[in-house]
């Protein structure tokens, strides 16, 4: 080919001097042809095929491979066709004698033919996406799998992230509540993927319904909710691209938190010093741009919804609760009644009758018994028998004071003392175990041993009052001194005899 100085000198030899291509050919030492198409191209225009090369040896085999590569489109993505796959299946199912890299070679351009193209887009400020992601992370010693909540506006490319033990609704909603805190209003869109946690079911026509609790997000915080194309996280590239930059930079390494609220914690003053970097080819910072998006927020709603899971329940014989299959324990006054179980991320609530009548901490196994002995011990009363077998009062962390406690009154009571052993643990039932666990001590102290003056020194405690009790019998309460009234006693009442 010939070089672009050559071109040059021969079209300035005949369009600027004024030569014939005949004298331009003489001169040059060229064939006039190629003088003709150096006057028509100004740079050597290369090579045009006028017909597509013929395959001899895979020509025939095409068919096949537009066949495998269509098939692939359902298979899972770790499972489709490579290149040398291709090429060994021709060859041992079809005899192909070619090479690999014509084969090669044409599942690559095949391929690209079928990719996916996409229109650059524009986002308009006070606008979101929604996902949630997956990673490691070392939490109170336990190296677990964690999933973390992502909330990006695009338009800044301003984030929020939060972990949770579970990707779960109650999780879901709490990273909406904590999102909009964060930025201190409500988008005005929200884009999201079709997790079950919103979406109940995808309609033919496009639409979707919604689940409750989604439907309750919605109405309580006023935003547009907008749903990508099912399998189509392209969609909302924007959160994908965050939850990827977010595991790779926030959580890489493996995170080390003593709970999920320290690495909350961490994860928001990242978040916020992401703020002052540059993202794409965006001259201005994230937090320069940021300003635009917080202008057109909503104002947040003047209570905030509660970020819960709700579920009816029905209290069994044993007073327990089931809620993802975990047994919570409720007063044994509520057996066999309807009940409402709240689960939040890191708490369980039971309502009755629209009261609440327990609350726990959340457990994320299974087949977890999580009982507050408080709840059993008036039934304990009228069965004192059980109270060494009760399972809700195994591992009851109480102070050695209130063992040695029940030693005395068994002692000189018998069973006797240990029913009033169990009226003094009910006695924490209204007040709280530290006044109780200083009552029984100092009742010990005084060898006043039995309820009534556990029970008079508690009220005495909570009261900020001295205490004043009968040693001298049992049931060591207090003397009333009554004093026999006479008329003249109400003569203060009348102004005018008083004076």
């Amino acid at each position: 080919m010939f070089v672009v100085e050559i071109y040059a000198a021969v079209r300035k030899f005949v369009f600027i001097e004024g030569h014939s291509r005949r004298e331009a050919a003489r001169v040059f030492g060229l064939n006039r042809e190629t003088v003709l198409k150096m006057c028509r191209f100004s740079l050597p225009p290369g090579y045009t095929r006028t017909k597509l090369p013929e395959k001899p040896k895979l020509g025939p085999l095409l068919p096949v491979i537009d066949a495998i590569l269509e098939a692939d489109r359902d298979a899972p993505m770790k499972q489709r066709h490579s290149a040398k796959r291709i090429f060994e299946r021709l060859r041992d199912e079809h005899g192909f004698l070619g090479g690999y890299t014509v084969v090669k070679d044409h599942v690559r351009i095949c391929r690209a033919r079928g990719r996916e193209t996409f229109v650059p887009l524009s986002h308009p400020p006070g606008h979101g996406q929604v996902d949630f992601g997956e990673a490691l992370a070392v939490i109170g010693g336990v190296r677990q799998k964690i999933h973390f909540f992502c909330l990006d506006l695009p338009q800044s490319d301003a984030c929020f992230v939060k972990a949770y033990p579970r990707e779960t609704t109650e999780a879901f909603l709490d990273g909406h509540v904590s999102a909009f805190a964060f930025f201190g209003g409500v988008p005005l869109s929200l884009l999201y993927d079709n997790t079950k946690i919103a979406v109940a079911k995808i309609c033919g026509d496009g639409k979707r319904d919604r689940t409750r609790a989604f439907t309750e997000l919605v109405s309580h915080c006023l935003f547009q909710d907008r749903f990508g194309r099912p399998g189509k996280g392209n969609d909302k590239g924007k959160v994908e691209g965050l939850v990827k930059y977010a595991r790779a930079n926030f959580m890489t390494p493996v995170p080390t938190a003593a709970s999920f609220n320290a690495l909350n914690v961490m994860l928001a003053e990242r978040c916020r010093a992401r703020q002052a970097e540059h993202a794409g080819r965006h001259a201005t910072t994230i937090g320069e741009r940021l300003v635009a998006d917080l202008e057109a927020l909503r104002t947040l709603p003047a209570v905030p919804l509660e970020p819960c899971e709700k579920r009816a329940a029905r209290v069994s014989s044993t007073a327990l609760v089931r809620y993802r299959c975990n047994d919570y324990s409720v007063p044994t006054a509520y057996g066999f009644q309807e009940v409402l179980v709240k689960g939040f991320v890191d708490e369980v609530a039971i309502l009755c009758a629209g009261r609440e009548i327990a609350r726990h901490p959340r457990h994320y196994g299974e087949g977890v018994f999580v009982a507050d002995p408080r709840h059993y011990l008036a039934l304990i009363e009228t069965k004192p028998n059980a109270l060494d077998q009760a399972a809700a009062l195994q591992g009851w962390n109480l102070p050695e004071v209130f063992q040695h406690l029940r030693h005395l009154l068994e002692s000189r009571m018998g069973n006797r003392g240990k029913r009033e052993f169990i009226q003094v643990l009910r006695l924490m039932e209204a007040a709280p175990q530290d006044v109780v666990a200083y009552a029984v001590t100092e009742a010990i102290r005084l060898g006043a041993i039995g309820f009534d003056a556990v029970k008079q020194i508690t009220l005495a405690r909570i009261e900020r009052r001295p205490v004043r009790l009968d040693l001298a019998a049992y049931p060591h309460l207090p003397q009333l001194a009554v004093k026999t009234t006479t008329a003249a006693d109400y003569a203060v009442l009348v102004p005018e005899m008083a004076a």
